[in-house]
């Protein structure tokens, strides 16, 4: 009896010991730097929660991800059913057509909203490849919709505003608050949300891993460049008001993370911060370095700058010709940037610090020039 007792001694020494969390309760996958994000992974399902960007603590949507293949399980979570992975998607944002390049599942763009302002040679392609297009993403067309037979519709969230008609749609809705993180790694790591919901989750992981390791050595280069960090405010007039990046947005932490001393890198808005002509003069008159991003048919010149505003002269970065622009309708800077701000962090290094600057020509932002004279 005594020879019986002690076999059985480790497995009642087992079986009291505190039970280890099964992967049929889900674990939390442990997220860097998305702040909206939480991601529950087990056996049967992943679920998740994308958090209120305007009510700290508040859920603003709910995933269930479940295999397609898979029967429901009984003791499924709340939450908006998705049967995974997703076939036929609808992009109101040609951001994340970009993505879905990268991971391998461009085939699952069936429907593109905004395609006539399509700048990646990629995501055009994929339209003249057989995507739909949506027209404007401020009202798609919900007969392409329902003609594709589309499995989900990822639209963008605002504040105290539903989706319209698509919320009557019956097809899940999936809320892309990626643009409302307040870090550029923050908004790529919502590529691994994503990625589960494409079937591709291991490479929506590996690529995060790759982009926020070439990002943060990118910072430390600049960090540790022996140049001085020059001074730098952004963009033009848009009639009587002058957008600045807030020093907590995304673009503001890049620009200091990149080594420069922004402007505005002390205020802690995370959006953008409306001024005036003269707020801007007060801060920018004696900066060294004037980033611009535009959108038009024609190149930006010094002549066309100094024509719209003559008070731009006055700015010593145009006296000394250290205007630097990014023509957004030839360059994909708004398809590229969200996912991968490693290539604007090293781009905007190198401008800042030449010594890090590589043979590559200029990515996104060049020098500004003058109009050609006849």
């Amino acid at each position: 009896m005594k020879k019986v007792f002690l076999l059985l001694l480790p497995l009642l020494l087992l079986a009291c010991s505190p039970s280890q969390p099964s992967r049929s309760e889900g674990e939390v996958l442990p997220l860097r730097y998305a702040e909206l994000l939480r991601i529950e992974e087990a056996d049967s399902f992943c679920r998740v929660e994308v958090g209120d960007p305007w009510k700290k603590g508040r859920t603003l949507a709910t995933y269930v991800l479940v295999p397609a293949g898979r029967a429901l399980p009984q003791s499924l979570p709340e939450g908006t059913l998705v049967r995974t992975p997703l076939r036929r998607t609808a992009l109101l944002s040609a951001v994340h057509a970009a993505l879905w390049l990268d991971l391998g599942r461009g085939e699952a763009v069936a429907a593109l909203a905004d395609t006539a302002y399509v700048v990646s040679p990629r995501v055009r392609q994929l339209c003249r490849g057989g995507a739909a297009a949506l027209g404007s993403s401020l009202s798609p067309d919900l007969e392409v919709l329902r003609a594709q037979r589309c499995d989900a519709v990822f639209v963008s969230p605002f504040e105290q505003a539903g989706h319209g008609t698509l919320d009557r749609l019956g097809i899940p809705l999936v809320e892309c608050a990626d643009y409302l993180e307040t870090s550029p790694l923050g908004r790529a790591e919502w590529m691994r949300f994503y990625g589960r919901l494409l079937g591709c989750a291991d490479r929506a992981d590996s690529l995060f891993e790759a982009v926020a390791r070439r990002y943060e050595a990118e910072k430390e280069r600049a960090a540790a460049a022996k140049s001085p960090r020059p001074t730098v405010f952004c963009d033009m007039l848009l009639q009587s008001v002058w957008y600045q990046p807030g020093g907590a947005s995304t673009m503001g932490r890049i620009l200091t993370d990149a080594g420069a001393d922004y402007l505005w890198a002390d205020r802690p808005e995370s959006g953008s911060l409306a001024l005036n002509l003269e707020a801007v003069f007060a801060r920018g008159r004696e900066a060294d370095l004037w980033l611009i991003k535009y959108g038009t048919p024609q190149t930006l010149t010094y002549e066309q700058l100094a024509a719209d505003c003559p008070a731009y002269r006055r700015f010593r970065a145009f006296e000394r010709e250290k205007v630097f622009a990014c023509n957004t309708l030839e360059v994909p800077f708004y398809e590229e940037v969200p996912f991968h701000p490693d290539l604007l962090l090293r781009s905007l290094a190198a401008l800042f610090h030449p010594e890090l600057a590589g043979p590559a020509a200029p990515r996104f932002y060049v020098p500004l020039g003058h109009a050609a004279r006849h």
